[in-house]
């Protein structure tokens, strides 16, 4: 049905379209009607960061950022859904429009900056909803707290949503708050992995429960910043690493209508420099911890090549906007026979 529901959805504002699509997949949920959207996908499980996956293709965060719709979204047949980015406070994020379509390169360019309702409505979200498959939670820091104050946001958010999470995704990638990306330097990095694995361990004899922590990176890097980072990963004994979040370039699309707004560039035009990522932390990890990849999966072949570049699992976001639910399926069938021919 996608193909005919789509050029509606089109013809609205991205952000209203993505608020109507939400209420319409939770509307058809509470109707049952789930099934006239997509086709679960058969079970293919995996063991990844110590937790059991049902199927390899996950929901990147962003599409759900308060976890308001997370049974909708489950019924789409992910085999885990990432929920965020949350804040420790409720911030409305950057003026709108902020969120803009780029059809002709089957592409989103997005400012969003992290408007959220704050993690305490995130996390009575989470308590609320039935979903008891693996669940991830993406966090940040508000826009307001400086930059040297920042890992006392994560920490904040790490202790609120721990006891809730499958796993908890560390976001210092968007481009969209400002100086966020400086966490990235080695120095900076250094600190915040120190005191998050800190807070971890202390969590984990709290709760009785050991929750991964999963990074989540720039695909803007090359050479020795990804090596840099692959070893701090490696120091810290970070448990994933999620590559990667939307780019700032924009080659092939500058001459687009919205091409040259403001903001993270993501759908295909990120496939490559994405991939590339993948492949570099695949050569400096050398399976010491896994690797999740996202940006620019627009079809199973592209979640296919993930999986040879180095990826464990992968996560949609953009390619649904322009492919539809049915994606889910064609990616969890697309690596299975990638999978088939390995074995």
């Amino acid at each position: 049905m996608y193909p005919i529901i789509r050029p509606l959805l089109f013809s609205l504002d991205p952000e209203t379209a993505h608020h109507v699509t939400l209420n319409a997949l939770q509307a058809a949920r509470w109707l049952s009607l789930t099934p006239l959207f997509a086709r679960r996908p058969a079970n293919n499980p995996r063991t990844v960061m110590g937790l059991a996956f049902p199927n390899p293709v996950g929901l990147a965060a962003g599409l759900d950022k308060n976890g308001a719709y997370i049974d909708a979204l489950a019924a789409l047949g992910f085999g885990f859904i990432e929920i965020g980015t949350v804040t420790p406070r409720p911030q409305p994020g950057n003026p709108r429009p902020r969120l803009f379509r780029l059809p002709q390169a089957s592409a989103i360019i997005n400012r969003m900056g992290f408007n959220n309702d704050g993690v305490d409505a995130l996390v009575a979200n989470v308590q609320r909803a039935a979903y008891c498959s693996i669940l991830g939670i993406n966090i940040g820091k508000n826009a307001d707290t400086p930059i040297e104050n920042a890992a006392a946001d994560y920490l904040i958010c790490l202790r609120k949503v721990y006891a809730h999470a499958g796993y908890v995704t560390v976001n210092i990638s968007s481009p969209n708050t400002k100086n966020l990306r400086q966490l990235q330097d080695e120095d900076a990095l250094n600190n915040l992995l120190a005191q998050l694995k800190a807070e971890q361990q202390k969590l984990a004899d709290t709760h009785g429960k050991y929750v991964p922590i999963a990074l989540k990176i720039a695909p803007d890097m090359e050479g020795e910043q990804i090596a840099q980072i692959a070893r701090l990963l490696m120091q810290h004994r970070i448990d994933g690493v999620i590559a990667t979040n939307t780019t700032l370039s924009r080659e092939g699309v500058e001459n687009l209508k919205h091409g040259t707004e403001t903001g993270g560039l993501s759908g295909a035009p990120v496939r490559e420099k994405s991939n590339a990522v993948i492949r570099a932390l695949h050569q400096h990890l050398q399976g010491a911890l896994p690797i999740i990849g996202v940006g620019g999966i627009l079809s199973g072949a592209d979640a296919a090549e993930k999986i040879s570049a180095g990826a464990a699992l992968v996560q949609l976001y953009s390619g649904l906007i322009y492919c539809g639910p049915a994606l889910v399926n064609e990616c969890c069938a697309a690596i299975r026979t990638l999978q088939c021919r390995l074995e």
